[in-house]
């Protein structure tokens, strides 16, 4: 996608759906206005979004932060998965369900206070198939989806091949293509047992710069607690000293009034 198309997509699918069919028929006029005709055909195919693809792409748009950190969670969660370390996936599968709702409400919010029953439900969908489909999850980076999209699997599951078969009266159809594999030759096992070995070094390479880095943190909070405490007593010390001399102070003044009440009996 070159740049002219990309800045009429990302304008395109960040307004809301009510106003596309206008705002796509105003970016068509422009680039026939430039003599752009291909650009101009491409603009005009472009499809109007539902109002859940809008919410998906909204997001994309104007927080692509967050769409990032969906990633992040996405690759995450495929590695524990792959590696099947337990206790980490269902830590991260909580993540993945307080960060696909966060998601949903953050676009509900960018989408304003006037609009009222969004499909949230489709949103969130949404967002959980980008964490469990690489495919999903660059289309929602991408901002410009058509439709809300639905994944009723968890992790990733391998695609078939497909291959187009010339039919009879009934016109060419999709087939499903299981490839053949040969059986493995020396080179091919030693290949894997290396990418297996890099791919254990890489893990606990990994593992071990997240204790450090988890360590790390420890020791931070501990530190700030120590801090927040050492200046919470500070601050009680501090007030018991000015209570003191204001003890003393009044003390002082009673015993003034005292000596003074004597000098006059006197």
């Amino acid at each position: 996608m070159d740049d002219a198309l990309a800045a009429v997509v990302a304008r395109l699918y960040a307004v809301p759906p009510e106003e596309f069919v206008a705002v796509r028929a105003e970016e068509v006029a422009r680039a026939r206005a430039a003599r752009d005709t291909g650009l101009a055909g491409t603009i005009g195919k472009l499809r109007k979004p539902t109002v859940a693809a809008w919410l998906v792409n909204l997001l994309a748009h104007e927080r692509p932060d967050l769409v990032e950190e969906l990633l992040e969670l996405a690759a995450e969660l495929r590695d524990a998965q792959r590696e099947l370390r337990g206790a980490e996936l269902r830590e991260l599968s909580t993540r993945r369900r307080s960060t696909v709702a966060a998601l949903a409400r953050e676009a509900a919010r960018l989408a304003g206070p006037d609009r009222g029953n969004l499909p949230l439900q489709e949103v969130e969908g949404t967002f959980a198939a980008a964490l469990a489909d690489s495919t999903v999850a660059a289309a929602v980076q991408e901002g410009a989806l058509t439709k809300s999209l639905e994944y009723t699997g968890f992790g990733e599951t391998p695609r078939p091949q497909l291959r187009l078969v010339q039919g009879g009266d009934d016109g060419p159809y999709l087939s499903t293509v299981t490839p053949k594999r040969s059986a493995p030759t020396q080179d091919d096992r030693e290949q894997r047992a290396e990418a297996r070995r890099r791919e254990e070094e890489r893990r606990r390479a990994e593992e071990e710069h997240a204790r450090v880095v988890k360590q790390a943190r420890r020791e931070l909070m501990t530190a700030l607690q120590q801090l927040t405490d050492a200046e919470t007593a500070k601050s009680e010390a501090e007030r018991a000293v000015a209570a003191a001399e204001k003890a003393i102070k009044s003390a002082e003044k009673r015993v003034k009034i005292a000596q003074d009440a004597l000098a006059d009996l006197s």
